[in-house]
């Protein structure tokens, strides 16, 4: 017997047994150690079942069961609700702001208030504040890194005045409106000027980061009205973190002359913070230049750095936020090295912890109080002053240094927008004591209102001032008789391969040809201010394939919340006849595992639940498809054809197995093939079909005629490897390529690259 084969077992087993006895010998000996000790013995009444039952409630309301099962609840809500509001065109920070309402005592505590005491208790709270605290540290730093201070040198002039008159206008408003509402609604003790300012901030208050990924989704960022409105948006952004830390100082201090000590220190510390920390951070910025990565100690750096600025400035008294949106904003202004220090906070500070503080501040939103016609009346005239003074403010100013009115216009509307930092503002506002409940929840519902009025009153301008030339473009590009290509990627060198096989489709159409390389990029995944070198990566394989092939191609890019719906839109009221995209991979592919990891990112992911529900996916996905072709191929109305890349160089020689009758399209593809890149193509009769067909045969002659030897018929029913490696591209319908793989063909090892094209 070879024991030498089993040493490793043997090993284990006495090692465990002797180990094992040694334990059990200690435990033995050491209960002889308790004969003179007061042991307390813990004593059960009821059953085991009953004494797990106990035990198992109790684990339930730990502290740490109960913050996880909150953070669970508000993330799954603020994902539906902000998902819902994609759906309509909104941002999602809408729908994260109305989960907040939604959990909190306006609607779950008041219909279910049992369960609302049960998952949000009182006692709880404290640990979800200090969680979204540091969420909101971390936003704000984001929000300081987002800005790009070198914009706001080169490109001041008009917009500074504009992002001034959009502040002061709204703040004289604001203190106006507090004339009128004080008695009735400020705090018991809080003085007119301390309850004035925070009325005052809160009108003038634009949400830089919601209005920057809005003037991405429209495309803007390109445009002098996109770089007016970001500039306008950042200046403003950063006038009003100072007033608002000088309102801040005053509010504790009881005046001016009070906090003038506060101020003085606030200004040391920001004159500190851009002449000594500044310089320093951009020297260690520049150690890292050319890198991909950040090294710890340097995370740790910056990290610390943060921690004290926001420790600094909460200690001087002008809120710990200020703090950390100041360390953001002098970070070192290497695009680069700014994207890859967002990339590593921003998904714990968005995804994990800012849904937490929009649950907070719906927590303190109780609309209840807002009982009587008499208070809605006065959240009205708030909402009135707060969109004349912004809207009016920012749009009357425009138009004055010479900008056109729907410029303006729109400049208003945008500069309108408050989202989530007005939230912010109005809980410091609430943990000062300067607003009560009332006003509180009608300062939330005009943030709510305000933000969801922007992407409604843009439509609007543009629907007014939409020119007879625009609708006369649109009339030529309907009646265009052009072959009309577009191709989507995401991946720079995607696009390039897909240009190459437009090209092989169109080559000598000349001037009847129109091909669109378009990319749509997640707008989470990219930051305002190198949105620029971004498209720029993106295109630069295509731009470059392009002059090789000297093809004239028109580039678009888009920024998108919602890349399938705008995927399909664009294909579908863009006049094109064909679409190409990439195959992408899907989860569900490969294990076990795979399709139960797939089936939870169902309950995540509210679109792919609903789409099970409906019918059009199944809980386990068995498509030869990822989600994502599968939505592109079920929406659009024009022929799709998703690209399987094996090192594709060109379409010489092409591979159409035909299966059935409805495959027969293919041929048209076949034609084209043929008459712009004079391709070698070889139709298999797979299912004995096409000579049964004298239509069929007919096409195949007539192309012959017309192109001699560049068209084979075979009737083989076996197919070599050597033949399948020997092509260029195979083109295949949609329906034979899923019987391809249901049937787990011995070809699709060997296929070379592959165009499965859709019917619609």
């Amino acid at each position: 017997m070879n024991w030498g084969k089993y040493r490793n077992l043997i090993f284990y087993i006495a090692t465990i047994a002797f180990f094992s006895c040694l334990m059990y010998f200690f435990i033995i000996e050491g209960q002889t150690l308790e004969i003179k000790e007061n042991i307390v013995t813990k004593t059960h009444t009821g059953s085991t079942w009953e004494n797990f039952q106990e035990s198992f409630k109790a684990n339930l309301h730990h502290p740490l069961a109960l913050l996880l099962a909150q953070i669970v609840t508000i993330i799954l809500v603020a994902r539906l609700l902000g998902w819902i509001c994609m759906k309509i065109k909104q941002p999602t920070v809408i729908g994260e702001m109305i989960a907040g309402i939604v959990l909190g005592p306006s609607l779950l505590g008041m219909y279910f208030p049992e369960f609302s005491a049960s998952l949000f208790p009182k006692e709880s709270l404290g640990n979800l504040q200090f969680l979204s605290q540091i969420g909101l540290i971390l936003f704000m730093y984001i929000v300081g890194m987002e800005l790009d201070l070198s914009v706001l040198r080169k490109k001041a002039h008009d917009a500074v005045v504009i992002s001034h008159a959009s502040i002061i206008i709204p703040f004289a408003l604001g203190i106006g409106l507090s004339y009128f509402v004080y008695r009735e609604f400020a705090p018991e003790g809080i003085q007119f000027t301390s309850f004035a300012l925070f009325i005052a901030i809160s009108m003038s208050i634009t949400a830089f980061p919601v209005l920057a990924r809005i003037v991405q989704e429209r495309n803007l960022q390109k445009t002098k009205l996109g770089t007016i409105v970001i500039t306008c948006a950042a200046a403003d952004d950063i006038t009003a973190w100072c007033i608002l830390a000088a309102v801040i100082a005053i509010v504790k201090a009881g005046s001016f002359t009070s906090s003038i000590y506060v101020i003085i220190m606030a200004i040391a510390y920001v004159f500190l913070m851009i002449k000594l920390v500044r310089p320093f951070l951009k020297r260690i910025g520049d150690l890292q230049a050319g890198k991909n990565t950040i090294s710890k100690p340097m995370v740790a750096i910056f990290f610390l750095t943060l921690i004290l600025s926001a420790y600094v400035t909460e200690v001087i008294g002008i809120h710990a936020l200020f703090g950390a949106f100041m360390a953001g904003a002098i970070m070192p202004e290497n695009a680069k090295f700014r994207t890859l220090f967002i990339d590593k906070v921003e998904d714990i500070a968005l995804v994990l912890l800012l849904p937490l503080f929009f649950v907070f501040t719906g927590l303190r939103t109780q609309i209840g109080l807002l009982n009587d016609s008499h208070l809605w009346l006065t959240a009205g005239f708030i909402i009135l002053t707060a969109v004349v003074g912004k809207f009016a403010g920012s749009a009357l100013t425009a138009r004055f240094v010479g900008i056109n009115w729907k410029e303006s216009l729109t400049i208003g509307a945008l500069m309108n927008t408050r989202g989530l930092m007005e939230l912010i503002v109005l809980n410091i506002g609430y943990d000062l004591g300067v607003l009560s409940p009332e006003i509180f929840a009608m300062l939330v519902i005009m943030a709510l209102f305000t933000t969801f009025m922007t992407g409604p009153a843009l439509d609007f301008i543009n629907f007014i001032f939409k020119s007879k030339k625009d609708s006369q473009e649109e009339n030529h590009s309907d009646n265009d008789s052009k072959y009309r290509v577009l191709l989507s990627f995401d991946k720079p060198e995607s696009g390039s391969t897909l240009l190459k096989l437009a090209h092989d489709f169109t080559h000598k159409m000349n001037g009847n040809k129109s091909i669109t390389a378009m990319n749509i990029a997640p707008v989470d995944e990219m930051h305002a201010y190198d949105i620029n070198e971004y498209e720029d990566a993106q295109f630069k394989n295509v731009i470059e394939t392009s002059h090789e092939l000297k093809l004239e191609v028109t580039t678009l890019f888009k920024a998108s919340t919602d890349i399938e719906s705008d995927l399909t839109g664009i294909s579908n009221k863009g006049n094109y006849d064909l679409l190409l995209i990439m195959l992408g991979k899907s989860m569900y592919e490969g294990s076990l595992l795979g399709r139960l990891l797939g089936f939870t990112t169902k309950i995540i992911n509210p679109e792919k639940l609903l789409n099970t529900v409906k019918g059009k996916g199944n809980i386990f996905n068995n498509s030869p498809f990822d989600d994502f072709t599968l939505q592109i191929l079920d929406k659009t109305h024009i022929p799709v054809g998703v690209m399987v890349e094996k090192d594709f160089k060109s379409a010489d020689k092409v591979f159409i197995p035909i299966f059935n009758l409805s495959d027969f399209y293919l041929l048209e593809y076949a034609k084209r093939l043929i008459n712009n890149n004079n391709s070698q193509i070889i139709i298999l009769d797979a299912a004995g079909q096409i000579r049964n067909n004298v239509e069929v045969k007919e096409l195949i002659r007539s192309i012959e005629q017309v192109a001699p030897n560049h068209i084979t018929l075979y009737n083989e029913k076996k197919i070599e490897k050597e033949f399948l490696n020997s092509q260029d591209l195979m083109l295949v319908s949609s329906k034979s390529w899923k019987s391809l793989i249901d049937t787990k063909s011995l070809w699709l090892s060997d296929i070379p690259s592959t165009l499965i094209i859709s019917n619609p």
